[in-house]
């Protein structure tokens, strides 16, 4: 049996680099590529602006693409055979946690991968997106070079028996209805969930579905076995959507600004005046316990309203007149 060094040796290879590359990528993969240009290839940051023979770009972006897809099909695979009888909502959920960007930036820097990852002097280092990047890649150059069966190998072998504990990931729970809870709670915002209707399956299991709204703006809805659970995916969404779209933050704070508005107007309140519904306690708001790595919403706030031009140059205006009456 060959040792490494000398599997190697017997490789025709022009450069030392290439050696070196080789060493790597077994001590990454377990096994040597038999093209290494495919492995080279998911290694290579589209800040290289590198071009084939035919002018068309070379980097890792297609490599990606695949290896995206493919992570897909084989965790899938994984999860449905490691979780006997569990139901499909789960089975996604655990999924979605194993071939996040989160986890997968972290198993590239793990392994080393992200320190492999080739890229021109201006890109920026500290792209949070570009290990995961490369990690897919290998998982589609890996198909590509050896098919579904090594893609699976390396994940069950290299992965999930080495680096990451499949149960520990599956059932750690995030609390996203405490993060949207908090977020509203932070920005004076009246948050609550309307429950839109409740259902059974096939089972005769029932089936709830809830929606987020916030200061009466519709947020997305969420479907489950419990209202917990329900709640919790409809918070999800509506965290994704808060990050995502503008005009939905607009939209609650320009709600927001009309309620307190017409709260400013003098009004007679009733001695059993309770909390509206939606705001948290401060009893409540003590029990919010969030990762700060996760999901942080603290970039998002009420904007501040621009001046129009026209006040612009009515400003402009009087203060020149103001000005020259001075002098």
């Amino acid at each position: 049996m060959l040792n490494n060094s000398n599997f190697i040796d017997r490789i025709r290879l022009p450069f030392r680099k290439e050696k070196e590359l080789y060493s790597s990528l077994y001590r990454v993969l377990g096994f040597y590529p038999r093209d290494i240009q495919l492995y080279k290839q998911a290694l290579m940051h589209k800040s290289v602006k590198k071009r084939n023979e035919k002018g068309r770009p070379l980097n890792n972006e297609r490599l990606e693409f695949l290896g995206d897809a493919i992570l897909d099909a084989v965790v899938g695979d994984i999860v449905f055979r490691h979780f006997e009888g569990k139901r499909e909502g789960f089975l996604t959920n655990a999924r979605s946690k194993l071939v996040q960007r989160e986890t997968l930036g972290k198993l590239a820097k793990e392994m080393g991968i992200t320190q492999m990852v080739t890229m021109s002097g201006q890109a920026t280092s500290h792209n949070s997106y570009m290990g995961g990047n490369a990690f897919e890649a290998l998982v589609g150059a890996i198909y590509l070079d050896r098919g579904y069966s090594a893609c699976m190998k390396f994940m069950e072998k290299r992965i999930l028996k080495q680096l990451i504990n499949i149960d520990k990931v599956a059932y750690k729970e995030v609390n996203f209805k405490s993060k949207l809870l908090e977020w509203s709670q932070k920005n004076r915002v009246n948050l609550e969930f309307r429950q839109l209707e409740q259902s059974f399956d096939e089972q005769n299991s029932p089936v709830f579905l809830y929606q987020v709204m916030i200061e009466g703006v519709e947020g997305c809805s969420g479907k489950g076995y419990s209202k917990k659970e329900s709640q919790q995916m409809a918070s999800k969404e509506t965290l994704q959507r808060l990050r995502r779209e503008p005009q939905f933050i607009d939209a609650i704070f320009g709600a927001k600004a009309e309620r307190t508005k017409m709260e400013e107007e003098p009004v007679s309140v009733p001695e059993d005046f309770s909390e509206p519904k939606g705001l948290v306690s401060d009893n409540q708001q003590q029990t919010l316990s969030i990762a700060e790595d996760e999901f942080s919403l603290d970039e998002i706030t009420a904007k501040p309203v621009e001046k129009t031009r026209e006040e612009i140059i009515a400003e402009a205006e009087e203060a020149a007149f103001a000005e020259a009456g001075a002098k």
